[in-house]
């Protein structure tokens, strides 16, 4: 398949290296990974910038072979016990106020990586009672279980990406399941109502109009709260091809729709990534819920009158 042209607005700005320089050295400094540098984000110099990261725990070695990731599959490393731990730390370090946690996709191990994930969420509690935490985490080959060690260690959002229509699966995730993604997403709200949940998809693949609006539509059946939908770019010619482009109006087509299907929060853009921004989803909520009680507190007011 022939190269499509990169258009005009995917052009990423040039961002200050200061902030990205003192992130980078705290990384190496804790034998940290990052999902920003190891899917090779374009949005990293920015985000580095603003002194924010996603964290990669559980190694940087994947055991499944997706054809759209850059992380790098084959044997598993061992799990570092001090990892949760320097998590923490780099979180109180860097000052955040959201901290996003995900991983490789770790089938090798019993409960896929779950009982680490909920460490890693206690450990940033103990050190940073104040920062509220987003967990995108694998399916877990679908064990209830596991994602209940996750939910029991309550972070505010638990992502899991669906990442492509399934009509493309077999093409682009060929050991996963559509199905089984949205049944964790699902079930995390039978667990837990009060966790948000969030999904993400990546569009230009060769998925139709039509295909994505079946997915926006499964998400909110399962109850999932939060959207992100962004533009796939090929890490290299090894990867699956990039099929098309697609226009920001179709962007702005997409978030619209989405918003009207009850999503409350949409990220929808060329360069949008599952944790760009990550915590203008809560915010945004926050704001609302804030508005929402005032109101209500305006209309009690005005019967007790």
């Amino acid at each position: 398949m022939n190269r499509v042209p990169k258009p005009q607005w995917l052009r990423v700005k040039a961002h200050s290296t200061a902030g990205y320089e003192y992130v980078k050295e705290l990384l190496d400094k804790f034998h940290l990974n990052t999902v920003c540098d190891e899917a090779a984000c374009p949005n990293r110099g920015e985000c580095f910038g603003r002194k924010t990261a996603t964290f990669m725990i559980l190694g940087s070695v994947c055991t499944r072979g997706c054809t759209f990731c850059n992380v790098t599959k084959g044997k598993s490393q061992p799990v570092d016990q001090n990892e949760p731990e320097h998590v923490a730390q780099a979180v109180n370090a860097l000052g955040l106020k959201h901290a996003v946690i995900t991983s490789v996709t770790r089938d090798d191990l019993p409960d896929g990586g779950a009982n680490h994930f909920a460490c890693v969420v206690s450990a940033i509690r103990g050190q940073s009672p104040q920062v509220t935490i987003e967990v995108l985490i694998p399916d877990f080959q679908g064990d209830a279980q596991a994602l209940r060690k996750v939910v029991e260690a309550h972070p505010q959002i638990i992502n899991h990406n669906v990442e492509t229509v399934p009509e493309l699966y077999s093409e682009v995730r060929p050991q996963a399941s559509y199905h089984r993604s949205l049944e964790l997403i699902g079930r995390v709200k039978e667990m837990d109502t009060s966790i948000y949940t969030k999904s993400g998809i990546m569009v230009g693949l060769g998925e139709k109009p039509q295909e994505v609006l079946q997915v926006l539509s499964d998400l909110r059946k399962v109850k999932c709260d939060f959207l992100t939908i962004g533009q796939y770019l090929a890490p290299s010619a090894r990867h699956h091809a990039v099929v098309e482009y697609i226009h920001p109006d179709q962007f702005d087509f997409y978030r619209i729709k989405a918003c009207e299907m009850g999503f409350l929060h949409v990220a929808s853009g060329p360069l949008v990534r599952s944790s760009y921004m990550a915590e203008q989803a809560l915010n945004n909520e926050t704001n609302r819920n804030m508005f929402n009680l005032t109101k209500q507190s305006i209309e009690i007011n005005k019967k007790n009158d």
